[in-house]
This record gives C-alpha cells, sequence and structure tokens, in this order.
C-alpha cells in the first residue's frame, strides 16, 4: 500500500493507534489496567462477555480470568456456531474445575464461580454479539476474537456501550475498514475506553531487552530487517459440507477467504510486521506483496472470477 500525502498526515494517528493499542496482549493485561471509579465496595466486579468462542477466544478468556487481580467473572458468551459456543463453555469450566489441585501457573486464581454463564447469557447468531454486550454495564470488558472481518462491527458496538476491548489482532482486512478501525481508535480514547490488542511480542522481555539496546545505540542505526514466521500449511477450505451454508462455511473456514481474514500472511504475519515497526520505531512508507492464489478443492476460491 503506497502510503499517500492524506495518509501522511495521519502518520501521528496511526503511531498512537499502534502504541496504544498494542501494550496490551491477551485480556489479562487490559482487565488488570481497568480502574472503575464509582463501583461501591459491593459491585465492583468487572464483568466479561466473549464474542467468538474459537480456541483464541476461549484462551483470552482463561488468561482474563486466572491472571486479573481483583473481582473479575465471565458472564455472557456469543458465536454463530452452537458446537464452538459449548466447547468453549465447557472447556472453560474444565480448567476452573482443575485449578484446586493444579501447579499451572496459567491457571492459577481461576476458579469455577468464576465462569457465570447461564444458559439465557450463551447467545448465537451474527446478532449474538449486541446481546452478550447489552448484558454488560459500562467499564465492563469484552473480548473480540472472531474473524477479523466482523472487528469494527463489533468494535462500533462495544464503543456505543462504553465497554473496554480487548481483540485479537489482527484487526482490519483492507484500507476502508483500516480507516474505520483508525477512527473508532480514535473515539475510544475521547471515550477514555482501554483498548488492547493481541500483539503478544511486546510482552517479550527478550525482545524489551534487544529494543533497549537499540535504543541505547549498541548496534547503530537500522537499516534492514529481516523477521520469518515458521508454520504448516494453513488456510485451506476443503469442500463444503451439506448442512452449512456458503456463508457459515466461509466464516468457519474463514482464512482461506480474503474478505473474512485478509489471507494467511496476514493473519499469521502480523506479529512480525509489528515486531519490524517496533524496533525500527516506523512505519513503512510503501509496501510491495505477492503469493499464490487460493484454492478450495476442485472449485477456484470465490475471490476469483476465472
Amino acid at each position: 500500500m503506497n502510503m499517500n500525502e492524506n495518509a501522511m498526515n495521519n502518520s501521528t494517528t496511526r503511531r498512537e493507534f499502534l502504541k496504544t493499542s498494542s501494550k496490551a496482549v491477551a485480556g489479562a493485561a487490559l482487565t488488570a489496567a481497568i480502574a472503575r471509579p464509582g463501583y461501591t465496595a459491593e459491585d465492583n466486579m468487572i464483568r466479561v462477555a466473549l464474542v467468538g468462542c474459537g480456541g483464541r477466544g476461549t484462551g483470552a478468556a482463561a488468561n482474563a480470568l486466572a491472571t486479573t487481580s481483583g473481582p473479575i467473572k465471565l458472564v455472557a458468551m456469543a458465536d454463530v456456531f452452537a458446537e464452538k459456543l459449548n466447547r468453549s463453555y465447557d472447556a472453560l469450566n474444565s480448567a476452573a474445575a482443575k485449578v484446586a489441585g493444579s501447579a499451572d501457573l496459567w491457571m492459577m486464581g481461576f476458579k469455577p464461580s468464576q465462569v457465570d454463564v447461564a444458559p439465557e447469557r450463551r447467545f448465537l447468531g451474527f446478532d449474538a454479539y449486541r446481546k452478550a454486550m447489552d448484558f454488560l454495564k459500562p467499564g465492563d470488558v469484552v473480548i473480540l476474537t472472531t474473524p477479523v472481518a466482523f472487528r469494527w462491527v463489533h468494535f462500533s458496538y462495544a464503543i456505543a456501550k462504553g465497554l473496554n476491548v480487548f481483540m485479537e489482532k489482527p484487526v482490519s482486512v483492507d484500507g476502508p475498514t483500516t480507516r474505520k478501525m483508525l477512527q473508532l481508535a480514535e473515539e475510544s480514547t475521547r471515550n477514555n475506553l482501554k483498548v488492547g490488542v493481541g500483539l503478544m511480542c511486546r510482552h517479550c522481555k527478550a525482545r524489551e531487552e534487544l529494543l533497549d539496546r537499540i535504543h541505547q545505540g549498541q548496534i547503530g542505526d537500522i537499516t534492514t530487517l529481516r523477521s520469518y514466521r515458521l508454520v504448516g500449511p494453513s488456510g485451506f477450505t476443503g469442500p463444503r459440507p451439506n448442512d452449512l451454508s456458503e456463508l457459515l462455511y466461509q466464516v468457519q473456514r474463514y482464512l482461506g477467504f480474503f474478505w473474512a481474514s485478509g489471507g494467511v500472511f496476514h493473519d499469521y504475519v502480523a506479529h512480525n510486521v509489528d515486531e519490524c515497526c517496533w524496533m525500527k520505531d516506523a512505519w513503512p512508507v510503501r509496501a510491495q506483496g505477492q503469493g499464490a492464489r487460493c484454492y478450495r478443492g476442485d472449485a477456484v476460491d470465490q475471490n476469483f472470477d476465472n
């Protein structure tokens, strides 16, 4: 993406957005930073809603419950797939049940009573995010871990409800949604809301030490950075099951569809690009990419018309 004059004028906004949003890596980091002025001693509970109940959402909810100091509960969940929501709820309950005799620091302090999601607060459907957030009070926390295509929609509603937000990376799929997210970030700041993005590398002690040495001038000016990500094959879609609509099929296999995820590279390598910008303390002025087409079995993917 070439940075035009207007984008360069917005460079401060972009820089501040990244600086603010990337400081919190998980729900725990976000909720730990939230003050609850005005709440009485009897009502200082931080209530959490999980929107997007896949593996990452389940992990983020567990992180928040396990390591946040002060009273915190998961009180609502939302997804478009019943099996994902049920699996997530069962996993969180199972993890909580093991805490009493567990030495696992990741789960330390995570009590069964912190998973307080009655059946009537487990919402399904494309409007489930609204129902889950409607159950919260201003100042509570919503965790947004659906496919990224829906991020700006969910973020907009969270701001309207006065909710603090933890969202997974990436946060947009293209230029228009990036601009929307930047505008929403400014609005959340004006509303004094806390917003954290899952850029976990920002919390790596080794990388913090490297950054400190760079800033001290120990290796001179950085002129070239290379970052590598080693992963197995991913983003395959496979044939559509007969019991799934085309829309639900693409949402379920979102990494294989650019509209839903921005593509595997965009999703996975967001960390690597962020690290390079962090170490250089600058934004790229130009970006260029190349890659292969996405295919779905014997049929050409919906992203292409030939």
